[in-house]
């Protein structure tokens, strides 16, 4: 027998190798390419493709279900039977599993299951290269330095199961980071897209804005710490509510571990969040932003697990008008909470806001005292889980507003605040718009989110960090 090169042979392969009650294989054909540049020019650009599979085998017995889960990268075929040969192993070695459900059944076959791999190129940048280049020689002109990378991904999944579930999906990324520096490099400003093909993406958008925040940092202003009026750009709100979303497992919930616990018991479903009409909501469909359409986990965990693979996903509000509305839930978690089936979606709007833009809330603000205008968040860690406190530095620019417009830049803070906390004091939200989250840019891209105004948002303590 040939050995199996496609991905959907390695799929088939390892499921006629399996020698389990059960078995799940998810095959991942990985291509990138990318552009880097520091100094107004290009340094480093490439193409790379990888694989990586992923076996879950499961055994049943007297006391019930066990899984075994083995992934590797860059496997080949003649590596296929070690590898399931090493699931099964895991799964005979491991306990019941709590999560264990019958695997999923009954979804048609992808019609493109046996087609190749989607492929991205160095030809994805066609034309934004040339534009990067005319920015170049523009900052260059102008005396600053730009810097950052644009990266662009095409995943095809291809899930296989010994119940007859054969699923594909191709999911394209892209993100581009671009960083303008003063020539003394004491002034620096960032901004980010998220896009899927770069046909959607400007440069000199982007270079026209950053050129505009270092002539706001020209003056200086030192501030103290305090509670300031802040106006969190799409950005920073996307870090923020991200957060929140992969903290919003209900079986935590349910077991009193997280601020969507409910006092006595319970879970806060149902309980207003927002005085503002706001929608948090994910849907695999969503115009720009699809992400596939049904369950891929490599792993099992309180917000995911191996069993579901290949369950379909549908549009699920997670706060609806202000109300918390579904929280994350397996089929066995749903089961123990009693609420309804609503697994992870690879993408997060909120909506419901206001029309006005980032300016245009920037001119109406600063009129009763200083305001802050942020550009991104950075190094978000969380304190209590209780209440998802959560702690980070402001980065790249912190500029002041004074009576509705701004005056110059500040120096930059640590924060102290909650997502849930801070929706329940926002007073404004702006217009909704696709955004790059600046700190799990490698982990989630596909976010739209308005800039929200808060009247008291909480810098802990002065960070001296540029």
């Amino acid at each position: 027998m040939s050995k199996p090169t496609a991905p959907h042979e390695i799929v088939e392969r390892a499921l006629a190798l399996s020698r389990a009650d059960g078995c799940v294989v998810i095959a991942e054909e990985t291509s990138s390419a990318n552009l880097r540049w520091a100094g107004n020019a290009l340094t480093t650009n490439g193409v790379t493709r990888g694989r990586a599979l992923t076996v879950v085998a499961t055994v049943d017995g007297a006391r019930g279900t066990a899984s075994g889960v083995v992934s590797r990268s860059g496997v080949t075929g003649g590596e296929l039977e070690p590898l399931v040969r090493a699931a099964e192993a895991a799964a005979r070695t491991a306990g019941p599993a709590e999560d264990a459900q019958p695997l999923v059944t009954g979804r048609p076959e992808s019609a493109d299951f046996t087609a190749p791999a989607a492929e991205t190129s160095a030809e994805v940048f066609g034309t934004f290269a040339p534009a990067l280049g005319e920015c170049f020689a523009a900052a260059r002109a102008d005396g600053r330095g730009l810097y950052g990378f644009a990266h662009h991904t095409v995943v095809s999944t291809y899930l296989g199961t010994s119940t007859g579930l054969r699923l594909r999906h191709d999911q394209p990324t892209g993100t581009l980071e671009l960083n303008a520096k003063t020539a003394d490099g004491t002034g620096s400003a960032w901004a980010g897209r998220a896009t899927r093909d770069f046909g959607d993406v400007d440069p000199a958008v982007l270079d026209a804005e950053l050129a505009r925040r270092l002539d706001w940092s020209r003056r200086r202003v030192e501030l103290p710490a305090g509670r300031y009026e802040t106006l969190l750009p799409s950005t920073a709100v996307a870090d923020l509510l991200i957060y929140q979303m992969w903290s919003s497992a209900a079986r935590d919930a349910a077991d009193g571990r997280t601020v969507f616990s409910a006092p006595g018991g319970g879970t806060r479903v149902g309980e207003r969040l927002t005085e503002l009409p706001l929608t948090l909501r994910s849907d695999p469909h969503a115009p720009g932003l699809q992400a596939a359409p049904f369950v891929i986990a490599h792993s099992s965990g309180d917000d995911a697990s191996v069993f579901d693979n290949g369950l379909p996903l549908a549009a699920t509000d997670w706060v609806r008008e202000g109300r918390l509305e579904h929280l994350l839930t397996t089929r066995h978690s749903a089961r123990l909470t009693g609420l309804p089936l609503t697994p992870p979606v690879d993408n997060l709007v909120l909506d419901g806001g206001g029309d006005r833009s980032l300016p245009e809330m920037v001119a109406a603000s600063g009129h009763d005292g200083p305001a802050l205008l942020l550009t991104c968040l950075w190094y978000i860690r969380e304190v209590d889980p209780a209440t998802l406190l959560l702690t980070g530095l402001t980065r790249d620019g912190v500029y002041l507003v004074e009576k509705g417009e701004v005056t110059g830049a500040v120096n930059n803070f640590r924060f102290n605040e909650s997502p849930v906390g801070l929706l329940s004091r926002a007073t404004e939200a702006g217009r909704t718009e696709r955004t790059l989250p600046r700190e799990w840019s490698d982990w989630f891209t596909r976010a739209a989110m308005p800039p929200l105004r808060v009247p008291d948002f909480n810098m802990s303590s002065v960070s001296r960090g540029v």
